[in-house]
């Protein structure tokens, strides 16, 4: 992951195939990861699960979500298990050790999440403004130091598919696994909040 340690930014682009787009049929997610020049750092994928929980449970369905170099070696893997609303996803790293994992928690208008370390101690949280659907803060202890935002994936994506797109914003100096971790919120903020055209 050392390409993630000068990193300000990400963009995280969900690719679709023409195929999808057209019939509906929601296949596996897969993602392009860039930094803030534009340069191409990984790529990520869901792993292939199976067909009858990703029909009945649509965007509820339990994930692996593999990031991968341009030479295929997994660096992360982001793992969710099927919740109905506390929905949560861990992070690992290319060893499968915990870098920490996120949580969402208890709230009628808002949309909060905590940020745990690979200790089970909240790091930072995530806070969805109920007047902006489309963007996360990150605080810690309540200031504000990043922020997730799903950005316009153009008219004809919008239309026809969930695909989107996200830029993250953290402070350059964070460790890398804490870098890490917001990248895999995206994933997980993606299918809670923006699959199937839905806003949950």
């Amino acid at each position: 992951m050392e390409s993630l340690a000068s990193a300000r930014s990400l963009v995280v682009r969900q690719q679709k195939e023409w195929g999808e787009i057209l019939t509906g049929f929601e296949g596996v997610n897969r993602y392009v990861v860039s930094d803030e020049s534009g340069r191409q750092l990984y790529l990520a994928a869901e792993e292939p699960g199976s067909l009858l929980l990703r029909w009945f449970l649509k965007a509820l369905r339990p994930f692996t979500v593999a990031v991968l170099t341009e030479g295929r070696s997994v660096v992360l893997r982001v793992v969710r298990p099927f919740r109905f609303y506390f929905h949560q996803a861990q992070v690992f790293d290319a060893r499968g050790q915990s870098l920490g994992t996120i949580v969402r928690r208890f709230s009628l208008l808002r949309r909060v999440y905590s940020v745990l370390d690979g200790a089970g101690r909240e790091t930072f949280q995530l806070f969805g403004p109920l007047l902006h659907p489309w963007t996360f803060r990150i605080l810690q202890h309540g200031v504000e130091c990043g922020r997730i935002t799903k950005k316009w994936s153009g008219l004809l994506k919008e239309g026809f598919s969930d695909a989107d797109n996200f830029g993250v914003v953290f402070q350059p100096e964070w460790a890398v696994r804490t870098k890490a971790l917001f990248l895999g919120a995206v994933f997980l903020i993606d299918f809670v909040h923006f699959e199937n055209k839905g806003d949950r």
